[in-house]
């Protein structure tokens, strides 16, 4: 049963995104919704967000290991937009007043030298294609109350995005291998977990050549200079005003932000 109200689905998580106010899961009313009705819901929700005036800078994968794709009933990756007004730099304060329900997460970012068309796209034109890597986290946030999503329910609130930091150092990774980046994120000076490149889909990279595959196959390019958040390497983190959180990358150096 194909969604028919993807546009009043939208308006709802647009509503809960300006007021900061959750709503219930859409799979509670409609269980049988599927990853397809999701992205029909993330369209029209990112076509709002647009006529507002912000613009796509790149795209987040998410759901990249194997746990996180179990939690959620998963098979496979999903994928949202990176917004332009969702992103922060190396040391910046976040308010979290942005947010309803903010987490953390420390992953690897790429930024596109060249642009990529699928289908058809292999991990090695992938690679050639990116221009570097960046130590990177993501704000993850629920526009759907308490987190209880599911699939539909995440894709359709833009992947769970909500912001992003990322470092200013842009590493070539013609000279190491991102599979076996090793990352430690500490909060407040305390280590909380660690992970390695290896945890997004096996590699990172595959990470990008998935995307411009599925991307691809909808007549969407990846564009030369945007970014690609490529999935977490741990699970998500709560945030509470006044934490510091530092994530210290093998090769790429730390990021670090602070919660407002």
């Amino acid at each position: 049963m194909p969604v028919t109200d993807a546009a009043v689905k939208a308006r709802a998580l647009y509503a809960a995104r300006r007021d900061r106010a959750p709503i219930p899961p859409f799979t509670d009313a409609e269980p049988w919704l599927t990853m397809a009705d999701g992205y029909a819901i993330q369209r029209e929700l990112l076509a709002m967000i647009l006529a507002d005036g912000d613009a796509v800078i790149g795209h987040k994968v998410g759901a990249t290991s194997k746990a996180m794709q179990r939690l959620i009933g998963l098979d496979s990756p999903d994928y949202g937009p990176v917004l332009a007004s969702t992103v922060y730099a190396d040391g910046d304060t976040v308010p979290l007043g942005r947010f309803i329900a903010p987490k953390l997460e420390a992953e690897i970012v790429f930024v596109l030298g060249e642009g990529l068309k699928g289908p058809g796209v292999t991990v090695e034109e992938a690679r050639r294609a990116i221009a570097g890597a960046r130590a990177a986290v993501e704000i993850v946030d629920s526009r759907i109350a308490d987190w209880r999503i599911r699939l539909a329910d995440t894709v359709a609130d833009l992947a769970s995005n909500g912001a992003m930091a990322a470092s200013s150092v842009t590493v070539p990774v013609a000279g190491f291998d991102p599979r076996l980046v090793g990352m430690v994120l500490s909060r407040n000076g305390e280590v909380v977990d660690t992970g390695a490149g290896a945890a997004a889909l096996g590699d990172p990279v595959a990470v990008v050549a998935w995307l411009a595959n599925v991307l691809g196959a909808d007549g969407v390019a990846l564009e030369p200079g945007h970014v690609i958040m490529t999935g977490a390497l741990h699970a998500a983190v709560p945030m509470e005003p006044g934490d510091v959180f530092t994530a210290e990358f093998d090769r790429l150096g730390p990021v670090t932000v602070r919660a407002g």
